[in-house]
């Protein structure tokens, strides 16, 4: 059949091999959802929360499909079977769910290579140092690699929730204000560099390109 002469099998290297790739491609599009406006528009949901406890791993957005970049199915071009892959995909998100507790201070060596409860809760820190940190799903080597470790310091405890919080329980307004907002500084901008800018550049930037706007327009007022 098609693609036979490539099956590699069920043995340990397609396991390996698709639980790795699923790991290093899921840090990559996390990390696009924070660093790109309108994926964060989607991730945000998970992060609205200012509590820290195995509910909010439930906290998913529903819109997430669209917030595929890399592509978690390229290694059944190279012979590693659909159903592996699948399965990869179930595991680490099986094991993302009970590192989000306070329970859990700290795992030890473990720390050095795996993701653990004191390294997502960095994640799910609105403290600055903290911001954009910590993306990884099983494996925090990719982190370490690629410049965005930060650990938990005691000095500085984690505070939960986003740089700025909505204070509401209302489903709608938790997965859509994000979108109303960008939709909002697109629709008030007033050249398509900030129109782009707003959708796909980072969070951080939108929110101080539009304090920027206000202060501007705010001295114009008054002159």
């Amino acid at each position: 059949r098609k693609g036979a002469a490539r099956d590699m099998g069920n043995g340990i290297v397609p396991w390996a091999i698709a639980m790795t790739w699923w790991d290093f491609a899921y840090y990559w599009n996390h990390r696009f959802m924070h660093q790109i406006r309108s994926q964060w528009a989607i991730h945000v949901v998970h992060h609205s929360s200012e509590h820290y406890n195995l509910s909010t791993a439930l906290r998913q957005p529903v819109a997430g499909a669209f917030g595929v970049w890399v592509p978690y199915g390229l290694p059944a071009r190279f012979g590693v079977r659909p159903a592996i892959i699948e399965t990869s995909r179930a595991l680490n998100l099986i094991y993302q769910y009970w590192f989000h507790t306070d329970t859990i201070r700290t795992m030890g060596a473990a720390e050095a290579v795996l993701n653990t409860p004191s390294h997502h809760r960095v994640h799910h820190g609105s403290n600055q140092r903290y911001l954009d940190r910590n993306h990884g799903g099983i494996l925090i080597t990719w982190d370490r690699l690629f410049g965005t470790f930060q650990p938990e310091l005691a000095e500085d405890p984690v505070v939960y929730g986003l740089t700025r919080n909505i204070h509401t329980y209302n489903w709608w307004k938790v997965a859509t204000h994000e979108y109303r907002d960008m939709f909002r500084d697109v629709a008030a901008s007033t050249n398509w560099r900030d129109r782009l800018s707003f959708v796909l550049r980072g969070p951080g930037w939108a929110y101080a390109r539009k304090a920027e706007l206000a202060a501007a327009a705010a001295s114009t007022d008054e002159r």
